[in-house]
């Protein structure tokens, strides 16, 4: 532990922050397949995905970043996240699609079924998270604006509801639209009945990310503070 610490403080704190929101972006897109049950209500059966428990890290870098960078350097940050889903996907049907060696064929079919990802579903999850990323962003720095600087808690809360929102309406929509219900309406009440309880636990994430978005912006903030002093003591020493 104090050998990684030692480590981390050698790195740039922006970097970090960086690097921890491409993670979420990375194991979302390699584990996110991974589904489990939520609960019951009303007589219906409610399912996530495991993928949700990394949303208040990625919410805390993401705001993190726009409450301290601005929102051209989180936009950046959303952006790079989608440049390595567009990386992922080509090289996963590569991965997926070449030979196994003998010795390993057993092991062929769980392997495909664990990383394969049709294309449908692919472009999707692509579409969705630059959409939602951009808007989150853009609702942050509209809300900082407007009040000043002031109430972080209600910014990242508001912002993050209304990405997760349209980046479910749009996953869900453009995934499964037709899939497995015929007919305009029986297809919107079953994409309401996959939307709703997504988009509500991954409103619950968000207000469980509310002291790490603090957090990361005191973190971040620490470094900001140490770059001003130094600068101030070299323009002195000139």
């Amino acid at each position: 532990m104090f050998l990684i610490r030692s480590a981390l403080r050698k790195f740039n704190k922006l970097d970090i922050m960086i690097a921890l929101y491409i993670f979420g972006v990375i194991v979302a897109a390699l584990m996110g397949t991974k589904v489990m049950p939520l609960g019951e209500f009303l007589g219906l059966n409610f399912n996530i995905s495991v993928a949700i428990f990394l949303l208040p890290m990625m919410f805390m870098a993401l705001d993190a970043v726009n409450e301290l960078y601005g929102r051209a350097r989180a936009k950046q940050l959303v952006w790079l996240g989608v440049i390595v889903q567009v990386l992922l996907v080509p090289f996963i049907w590569l991965a997926t699609s070449l030979p196994h060696a003998a010795r390993f064929e057993f092991m062929n079919g769980s392997y495909n079924m664990v990383f394969g990802m049709s294309a449908r579903i692919a472009i999707a999850s692509i579409v969705a998270f630059a959409v939602a990323g951009t808007l989150d962003v853009l609702i942050f720095s509209r809300l900082k604006k407007r009040s000043k600087g002031r109430h972080l808690w209600f910014r990242s809360n508001i912002s993050s509801f209304s990405g997760t929102l349209i980046d479910t309406v749009v996953f869900m929509t453009v995934a499964f639209y037709g899939v497995f219900a015929d007919g305009f309406a029986n297809n919107i009440l079953w994409l309401g009945g996959m939307i709703l309880p997504y988009w509500l636990a991954k409103c619950a994430m968000s207000v469980v990310s509310t002291p790490l978005v603090y957090a990361g912006v005191r973190y971040l903030r620490g470094r900001k503070k140490s770059k001003s002093i130094k600068n101030q003591t070299e323009v002195v020493a000139v």
